[in-house]
């Protein structure tokens, strides 16, 4: 009854601009779900999706994500009517104090899409349709990008009078292979169609339609939840601090990190179930 009650996935929240449902076994599909405002960010949004990847985090029933939108398109961005007058109602008494009350509204903002980086589960990025604005800083915090064969994308903020703040700015100069062309997408708003997008390493991977796109990702999604967690969701954290830290440093960290799980019982099932010629799908890995 005990290892009935463990085996069990936890409970998914609900959520008013997200619909997260467990879509294969150990993988969770977390949906852009506002497909009447075409996806767009609310204010209840940017608070949800850093509640639901905290969740995701701390849930050992899941080992990777697939992140996707509903409707015809990913997303439009940030809705420009509510976050405009969420902005506008800073308060402080001079100058000084809205900047700094502002400052602290950002960093918030910012913690939504770092929420996905920060989660040692993997998180992939299924793209269908328009990804404008903010959906670039959303999939530049995901581990893997995917996208339909007319989805495209844009760096919109200029274009309404700001430089982006939650994190294109940040990552997408790592992810991308030019910075020449980051900074054009950046200064002019224009977009950038799906075969450019794979060409500069944007995303890996480019489906026919949303139905193959959903498919694609979640067997990708599968194939990382059948591996050791330990191994796994280590992998994860040690790309991201090997990002933003020299080699040496980064040679440390690991170092450090697997001088505790070099000891997981996970590698001798791993290695018996290769001598057994079976795949990493055969071998029963315990949660982390």
């Amino acid at each position: 009854m005990a290892a009935e009650a463990a085996a069990r996935p936890s409970p998914v929240r609900s959520f008013e601009t997200l619909r997260v449902t467990p879509e294969r076994d150990r993988v969770l599909h977390v949906e852009l779900h506002r497909p009447e405002k075409r996806n767009a960010m609310s204010v209840a949004f940017w608070r949800e999706m850093a509640e639901c990847f905290r969740d995701v985090g701390r849930d050992p029933s899941c080992r990777a994500v697939v992140v996707s939108g509903a409707g015809k398109i990913f997303t439009a961005g940030i809705d420009l009517v509510e976050m405009g007058s969420e902005f506008l109602r800073v308060e402080g008494e001079d100058a000084a104090r809205k900047a700094w009350n502002l400052r602290q509204k950002i960093r918030e903002f910012q913690e939504t899409f770092s929420a996905l980086e920060k989660c040692p589960k993997p998180v992939i990025a299924a793209v269908h349709g328009a990804c404008v604005g903010a959906g670039v800083d959303l999939i530049s915090a995901c581990d893997i990008r995917y996208c339909t064969q007319d989805a495209w994308f844009q760096v919109k903020e200029v274009d309404i009078g700001l430089a982006a703040d939650v994190g294109t700015l940040q990552r997408l100069p790592k992810i991308v292979g030019s910075q020449s062309l980051v900074n054009e997408l950046a200064f002019t708003a224009r977009k950038m169609m799906a075969p450019e997008a794979q060409s500069c390493g944007l995303v890996s991977r480019v489906f026919p339609d949303k139905e193959t796109l959903l498919r694609g990702a979640l067997d990708v999604a599968s194939a990382i939840a059948a591996r050791s967690p330990v191994a796994v969701q280590g992998t994860k954290v040690n790309l991201v601090y090997a990002r933003d830290h020299p080699v040496p440093e980064s040679l440390r960290y690991v170092a450090t990190w697997n001088m505790s799980m070099l000891q997981t019982e996970d590698i001798l099932k791993s290695v018996q179930a290769a001598m057994e010629k079976k795949g990493p799908e055969d071998v029963p890995f315990s949660k982390l």
